[in-house]
């Protein structure tokens, strides 16, 4: 959690790690049996329920609270055809409602989102899976294999969400490095990924001083990123890594070519390159 003496949030040396601590584990285990998506009548049901919880209440919460602004909408309705046909989408993690901030601007698109398998077992699972949470499985191999199925059937029509960070670090300036996975989708399933991006601007007074706010976000929407077809597999994963970062950085306006962070991917281990004041919780730095 924000420390108020230091203005700093307490940032592991793993940047892929979560630090926020989930207390309970209902037991769920996440094998080849586990619906990765499921279509249940009971499942619908919920998702309908936690859909009119979403825009009768919540996504006006959520504008207010992070006093949200979207960027580049315009590329939704010019890309339709993709998004149909479907997509993926990636972006920086740096708040704890940020998935529900892009679930108000891309609506009425129903994304996907791929989930920490720990967040799905523990106390907020049962609302993640209500806004299209999808556990990534970590201890079996056939749970793997069902869950890249799953992924597959629904990438033929739908939006998956993913982090490529790998995890959320609330008001985090600097892009952290990402991880292959979106690019594997997108580069094994022949599908786009559109990035998006949170900067932040400085809050007022009132928002401030009463409310203990410490920025705003706005959202920032870009145009896809096919994957290079003249490059081998593993060089096209690769690739549509490194390009997904360059534009998720330049949304967030960090120059990802000339600015103090070296652009380092699928290492999720080196962070001596961000001990700057700008990776240190609430600074000037956007």
């Amino acid at each position: 959690m924000f420390d108020p003496k230091t203005n700093r949030f307490p940032y592991p040396l793993d940047t892929a790690s979560h630090y926020l601590v989930v207390k309970k584990d209902d037991g769920t285990v996440f094998d080849e049996n586990y619906p990765y998506i499921d279509n249940s009548f009971r499942a619908r049901l919920w998702e309908g329920f936690v859909r009119v919880l979403l825009y009768a209440f919540v996504f006006l919460v959520v504008r207010v609270r992070l006093g949200l602004k979207v960027e580049g909408r315009e590329n939704l309705k010019k890309h339709r055809a993709e998004i149909k046909n479907g997509i993926i989408s990636v972006c920086n993690h740096v708040h704890m409602w940020d998935y529900l901030a892009i679930l108000s601007a891309i609506r009425p698109v129903r994304p996907r989102i791929l989930a920490w398998d720990k967040n799905i077992s523990g106390e907020n699972g049962k609302m993640i899976r209500g806004v299209g949470g999808i556990p990534i499985p970590t201890n079996s191999l056939h749970g793997t294999a069902a869950f890249i199925k799953a992924i597959e059937k629904y990438l033929e029509s739908g939006w998956l969400h993913v982090y490529a960070e790998g995890s959320m670090w609330e008001y985090y300036a600097p892009v952290r490095p990402f991880k292959t996975g979106a690019a594997h989708f997108a580069c094994s399933f022949d599908k786009p990924i559109i990035p998006l991006a949170f900067s932040y601007r400085e809050p007022g007074l009132i928002r401030k001083k009463i409310f203990g706010q410490i920025a705003l976000f706005t959202l920032h929407i870009g145009e896809p990123l096919y994957p290079d077809k003249n490059l081998p597999m593993k060089e096209q994963k690769t690739d549509l890594t490194i390009r997904c970062r360059d534009a998720v950085c330049n949304l967030a306006g960090i120059d990802s070519e000339h600015d103090i962070y070296e652009p380092i991917y699928h290492n999720s281990t080196r962070v001596d390159y961000y001990t700057t004041e700008y990776g240190v919780g609430y600074t000037k730095s956007w």
